[in-house]
């Protein structure tokens, strides 16, 4: 418009000046012309735009409000307007149509179904390709497959970490229950042990992501870390782009493997929502350990990645001509055990550590030496001991006078039997305290269906009070009555 006004103003405008620019933004001649005569009258070059709706605060709060209905936000503009609390809403079309229009499809699912529906359209940045061993990845899953453990059934957890440049799997640790730092300990020792059975991918690693799950910010797993001096990288919270090697490592396990193992906990549903094998017998744990390290195996060896160039990740790994740097194991294990910072010295019942005595056979001869004892955190059952003036391994020793198996199904049973008693305890008390309500169809003050008499909630108050005084009662502090005549009384023997 502004070439068409300047050619205007000249007098060399020309109909095919108007034609040729008609064709080049593809509306009609007669259209030019409007624009033309009002960019003479006002100067106004732009076309002018049409009046509609536009979504402000008010609208994005009612949305919020209403879940993202559109429908509901529409009925409650009618209503606004009938009360004389607004102008005349527009219709329900004009609506869904301004909506489409200013709210892209992240904040439409953001208004319906909150944050993490909102993240799903966001498009996030990848970091460029490092170096292997440059930084690792580290995390928590729980696998939704229920396996047999101790015979209850239990959904086990996988804690591995992840090279990020190869997406190799450098160790991996299963805990039957719900992980600890333990946990991080013994797959952080695996990943970085290249000895077999463990390796070829390992070495220490430069960095290591982590997210603030208090297992991998705990003093145990960064001092360890710290005296490998390999840093840790604290990730925000509820970040998992920020750490996206091992977060497709968690979805590619589950499409790969667990959704193909028995009771899978998110397979298809009937229409009663139970599974359609209700009595699928389950995997041994040890059976589903092996599944994993089978699969990571393959994973690690078979499984071609096309962002690696159609190859493997260990292939990606041992390509790559970045020297490793490795730790011997004999520091590995002194620097990824928990210690407790006490000297002890060897008694000739052993070591006393937590009020129990810790014995080995390597101890022979060894009475009086000052020891510093290690451990893998709720390991009991077992320590490291090492000397305390050189920090030599001197050798693990274990619980004396340990209970058998049977001794521990029994208290295991035992233990079992008082949680079931003061479940049903609880539940019994409060399905007394439960109060019921009759159905109201018109607005009223609840109204209680359990209604007692007064005859029968003196007599429940009543019991309640006799085997309260039953429970006090001692029946030292009455003396017995003399039996009555008639009993026949038991002789009394005469002491020789």
């Amino acid at each position: 418009m502004r070439r068409l006004l300047a050619l205007d103003q000249r007098g060399e405008l020309t109909a095919r000046h108007v034609q040729a620019s008609a064709e080049g933004l593809g509306v009609s001649q007669r259209t030019v012309w409007r624009w033309l005569k009002r960019a003479r009258a006002d100067g106004q070059l732009a076309p002018g735009a049409p009046a509609r709706l536009v979504i402000d605060e008010d609208l994005r709060r009612r949305l919020a409000y209403w879940r993202g209905n559109a429908a509901a936000v529409h009925r409650d503009l009618i209503s606004a307007a009938e009360r004389g609390e607004g102008p005349e809403p527009p219709s329900l079309a004009t609506l869904e149509r301004a909506i489409r229009r200013d709210l892209s499809a992240g904040e439409r699912a953001g208004l319906r179904r909150g944050e993490r529906a909102r993240r799903a359209f966001d498009v996030f940045l990848q970091r460029p390709a490092g170096y292997r061993n440059q930084a690792w990845e580290a995390d928590h899953v729980e696998a939704p497959v229920q396996v047999v453990v101790a015979g209850r059934l239990l959904k086990p957890w996988v804690t591995w970490f992840v090279d990020a440049a190869s997406n190799a799997v450098c160790g991996t640790a299963v805990t039957p229950g719900v992980p600890s730092r333990e946990a991080v300990l013994a797959a952080l020792r695996a990943s970085i042990m290249t000895e077999p059975p463990y390796g070829p991918v390992g070495g220490l690693p430069e960095t290591v992501r982590i997210d603030r799950g208090k297992d991998f910010l705990s003093t145990t797993v960064r001092s360890a870390l710290g005296a490998l001096a390999v840093s840790v990288d604290a990730l925000p919270g509820y970040t998992p782009h920020l750490k996206g090697s091992v977060e497709t490592l968690n979805g590619a396990a589950e499409e790969m493997l667990f959704a193909a193992l028995p009771r899978y906990t998110h397979a298809q549903t009937l229409r009663n929502g139970r599974p359609a094998d209700p009595d699928q017998p389950a995997l041994p744990f040890e059976a589903f350990v092996a599944e994993l390290l089978a699969w990571t195996r393959w994973w690690n060896t078979e499984h071609q990645i096309p962002a690696l160039g159609a190859r493997t990740p260990q292939q990606a790994w041992l390509a790559d001509p970045t020297p490793i740097e490795t730790v011997p194991a004999r520091d590995l294990w002194h620097f990824t055990l928990e210690d407790d910072g006490r000297a002890r010295k060897i008694l000739t019942k052993g070591i006393s550590w937590h009020g129990r005595f810790y014995v080995a056979a390597w101890m022979t001869g060894h009475v009086g030496t000052t020891v510093r004892v290690r451990h893998m955190p709720h390991h009991q059952h077992e320590v490291e001991v090492f000397d305390a003036r050189t920090g030599t391994h001197l050798g693990p020793a274990v619980l004396a006078d340990q209970a058998g198996p049977e001794q521990i199904a029994d208290v295991l049973r035992t233990r079992a039997t008082r949680t079931r008693q003061l479940r049903a305890d609880l539940r019994a008390a409060e399905h007394t305290r439960r109060e019921r309500y009759a159905a109201a169809t018109d607005p009223q003050p609840a109204r209680r269906i359990d209604a007692l008499t007064n005859g029968e909630a003196m007599t429940e108050a009543s019991d309640a009070d006799d085997a309260h005084l039953s429970r006090l009662a001692d029946p030292r502090l009455i003396p017995h009555a003399p039996p009555p005549d008639g009993w026949v009384l038991p002789a009394t023997r005469q002491a020789p």
